[in-house]
């Protein structure tokens, strides 16, 4: 392309304002109306003209030599927003696709009669009340996936509860906050939460006071 042409089109990229705005003011008079009261257009009207000339001066870009296509550009762009503030950034908005929403959370198998719910396979735990999460989750460690060792799945109640318990099957091993959900010695109570337990429920120090105060003896358990 020769730098007449280049110019030209340069050219026409400067004065397609005035020419927009000259065309919108004259208006096309409603069939009937008096000479001298032209009909005014809507800003909608000035919009979708505005948007008309700036896609055909845009579509003339790549015409343009490279080195003068980014500013053609930036220069048709200013014009837009300068005649119709918000044309161009409304016409965006509009054709970008909404996000999909975000999935539902697959629902819980824990029934709402219960008031702690154990998740084996996600090594979490949680308090409820009618369904609804009062505490938690926080982490826990079951027993290991070994015959004798693993914790029970199902739905439990609470038997008793011991503050201060130690473990005779294993030495006197500390079980803190001891809250039993069986008659086989299966309890919620303080440990490690990062090692496998005998078929117990471990929970951290706080989270085991807290499940050794909201739990009482009738209260329903369901591990799965």
């Amino acid at each position: 392309m020769t730098k007449t042409k280049s110019h030209s089109l340069a050219r026409r990229a400067a004065t397609a304002g005035a020419a927009i705005v000259s065309a919108l003011t004259l208006g096309a008079g409603v069939a009937g109306a008096q000479p001298l009261q032209p009909a005014l257009p809507t800003q909608d009207q000035i919009n979708d003209a505005v948007l008309t000339s700036h896609d055909n001066l845009q579509g003339q870009v790549p015409n343009l030599p490279e080195e003068f296509r980014q500013q053609a550009q930036q220069g048709i762009n200013d014009l837009t927003n300068t005649l119709a503030p918000g044309a161009l950034a409304a016409r965006e908005a509009a054709r970008t696709p909404a996000p999909a929403p975000a999935p539902e959370p697959a629902p819980s198998p824990c029934p709402a009669t219960a008031k702690a719910c154990v998740d084996l396979d996600g090594n979490t735990t949680w308090l409820q009340e009618n369904g609804h999460v009062t505490y938690g989750p926080v982490p826990q460690s079951a027993g290991a996936r070994t015959p004798g060792q693993e914790t029970p799945r199902g739905s439990f109640v609470v038997q008793y509860k011991v503050r201060d318990e130690i473990s005779r099957e294993f030495n006197n091993a500390p079980m803190p906050f001891a809250v039993y959900f069986t008659n086989d010695g299966h309890a919620f109570h303080e440990g490690a939460v990062n090692v496998t337990s005998a078929g117990c429920i471990h929970l951290g120090p706080a989270d085991a006071q807290h499940y050794f105060e909201a739990l009482n003896p009738g209260d329903e358990i369901f591990i799965f």
